[in-house]
C-alpha cells in the first residue's frame, strides 16, 4: 500500500509540471460523452460531470437493464444511474440481460460508425469520450476500439496499483487501511491487465486520526470519515472521483497530457468480488475488531454469519466491540465462539480471538425473521448450547470444520 501511495504522491507533483506542456493536437470542442455505470457511485460521479457544462456538449448513458427481484420476481430493480439520467433528460441505453451477449453490444450514434466497411480502419474522433464508473462489466475490445486510447477513462476508488478489481472500497475497509483514494485511469484491453492503465489523475484520503500534521501541510487531501462504512466511504470517494474526472477532462480539452504509467507492484493487495465466504465469521481466528471491520465493509451486501451446532446459520446484525467485560461474563465464555445474553446491554456477548469480545444486539436465524438478541435467546434450543441440555452459553462453530 505504501508503494501505491508514493506513486500517487509522485504523480501529483509531476502533474503540476505537466500543466506547462505545450498543447497537443487534441480537439478543443467539448466532449460527446458515453458514460457507463449503474449504482450510487456512478451517480455521484455523473452529477459532478453534469454540473461542469464546459467539458461536454452531449452525454449518453449506458447501464444495466431492469431486473426482477424478490420472491417470484415481484419487485423490479432499476439502475440508480438510469433514474438519475432520466431526471437529467439524458438518453439512456441498456446492455443485454445475458452476460454473454454484452460482447456484441453496439453503442448508439455517433459512437458507432454507420456503414463502416470492414476493410477500412476506423479513426475515432478526438471529441468522443468513453467513461466508466462502477459499471460492473469488462468492456470488450470491439467497444474500446471505437475510441482513441487517450479517450477511454475509468474512475477507480483506490490508490492504484493497490486494490485492482471490482471491490476496492470493501477490501480496503476489511484490511483496515489508514489511507485510500481514487484514480482516473486509461482503460486498456483485458489482456494488458484489469485496472492497469496509465493514471491521468489521483487523489487520496487519510483517516482522521492519522498524520494530522501531514494532512494540514498537503493541499487537497481529504479525510476518511470516522468509523467509515462502505456507504459513507463510497459517497466520499465518488464525489472526489467526479471532481477528479472533471479536472482530467479539462486537462484533455486544454491539450495537457497528464498520464503517468502505473507502477508495477506484485505485492499490492487485490480487490476480488465479495463472496459468501467473506461473510463467514471464524471466532477462533478473528478478533472482535476484525469482525466489525468486515461488517462495516460488506454488510450492505452480506451480513456477518456464524454457524450454530444445529448446522443452521445465524446472521449477526450491527455488531460492535464490547469493552470493559465483567469477569462474570468471561467466566461463562470458556472458549472462542461461545456466547451468552447480557441483560445490561441487551445483546449477545461472543468471545473472539485474542480474548476480545463482540456485542450483537440483533440476529437472524436461517429461515426466520430478524430478532432482538433477547427474543432469540429466549428461544435457544438445548442442542445449541456448549453443554447440551444446560442453560449456559451457546456455541458457534467454524464453517471450515463443520461444512462439507
Amino acid at each position: 500500500m505504501q508503494r501505491s501511495l508514493r506513486t500517487c504522491v509522485t504523480f501529483q507533483r509531476a502533474r503540476r509540471v505537466d500543466t506547462r506542456r505545450v498543447a497537443r493536437s487534441y480537439s478543443i470542442e467539448p466532449f460527446q460523452l458515453l458514460f457507463f455505470g449503474r449504482d450510487e457511485f456512478s451517480c455521484a460521479v455523473l452529477r459532478q460531470v453534469l454540473e461542469a457544462k464546459d467539458v461536454w456538449r452531449d452525454i449518453q448513458v449506458v447501464t444495466q437493464p431492469d431486473a426482477k427481484t424478490g420472491r417470484r420476481g415481484s419487485k423490479l430493480s432499476i439502475s440508480p444511474l438510469k433514474s438519475l439520467a432520466e431526471e437529467a433528460k439524458l438518453r439512456v441505453h441498456t446492455i443485454p440481460h445475458e452476460r454473454s451477449e454484452f460482447k456484441y453490444f453496439k453503442p448508439p450514434p455517433p459512437f458507432f460508425p454507420p456503414n463502416q466497411a470492414q476493410d477500412m480502419p476506423h479513426q475515432p474522433p478526438s471529441d468522443h469520450l468513453l467513461v466508466t464508473a462502477s459499471f460492473g462489466r469488462i468492456l470488450p475490445n470491439a467497444l474500446l476500439n471505437l475510441f482513441l486510447p487517450s479517450r477511454r477513462l475509468n474512475v477507480h476508488p483506490s490508490l492504484l496499483p493497490a486494490y485492482r478489481g471490482p471491490a476496492p472500497i470493501q477490501r480496503a475497509l476489511i484490511d483496515g487501511q489508514r489511507e485510500t483514494g481514487v484514480c482516473v485511469i486509461e482503460m486498456t484491453e483485458r489482456k494488458k491487465g484489469i485496472d492497469s492503465g496509465a493514471i491521468w489523475g489521483c487523489r487520496r484520503m487519510v483517516r482522521s486520526s492519522a498524520r494530522r500534521e501531514e494532512r494540514a501541510a498537503e493541499s487537497g487531501m481529504q479525510e476518511v470519515p470516522e468509523g467509515a462504512t462502505f456507504p459513507t466511504l463510497r459517497d466520499a470517494l465518488s464525489t472526489m472521483g467526479g471532481e477528479l474526472l472533471v479536472s482530467t477532462m479539462r486537462d484533455m480539452l486544454a491539450g495537457r497530457d497528464t498520464r503517468t504509467p502505473q507502477a508495477s507492484d506484485a505485492d499490492a493487495p487485490r480487490a476480488p468480488l465479495i463472496t459468501m465466504q467473506d461473510s463467514m465469521v471464524d471466532f477462533m481466528s478473528m478478533t472482535a475488531a476484525h469482525i466489525v471491520q468486515r461488517h462495516r465493509a460488506i454488510s450492505h451486501q452480506k451480513p456477518m454469519t456464524t454457524l450454530l451446532k444445529t448446522q443452521r446459520t445465524l446472521q449477526l446484525h450491527d455488531p460492535s466491540v464490547f469493552t470493559d467485560v465483567p469477569q462474570s461474563v468471561k467466566d461463562h465464555l470458556p472458549t472462542e465462539g461461545t456466547a451468552i445474553f447480557h441483560p445490561p446491554s441487551q445483546a449477545l456477548i461472543v468471545r473472539c480471538a485474542e480474548d476480545t469480545y463482540l456485542s450483537v444486539p440483533m440476529v437472524r436465524q436461517q429461515d426466520r425473521h430478524i430478532l432482538k438478541a433477547k427474543e432469540w435467546w429466549n428461544g435457544v434450543k438445548p442442542e445449541m448450547r456448549l453443554v447440551e441440555g444446560s442453560t449456559g452459553a451457546v456455541q458457534f462453530l467454524s464453517f471450515s470444520t463443520s461444512m462439507p
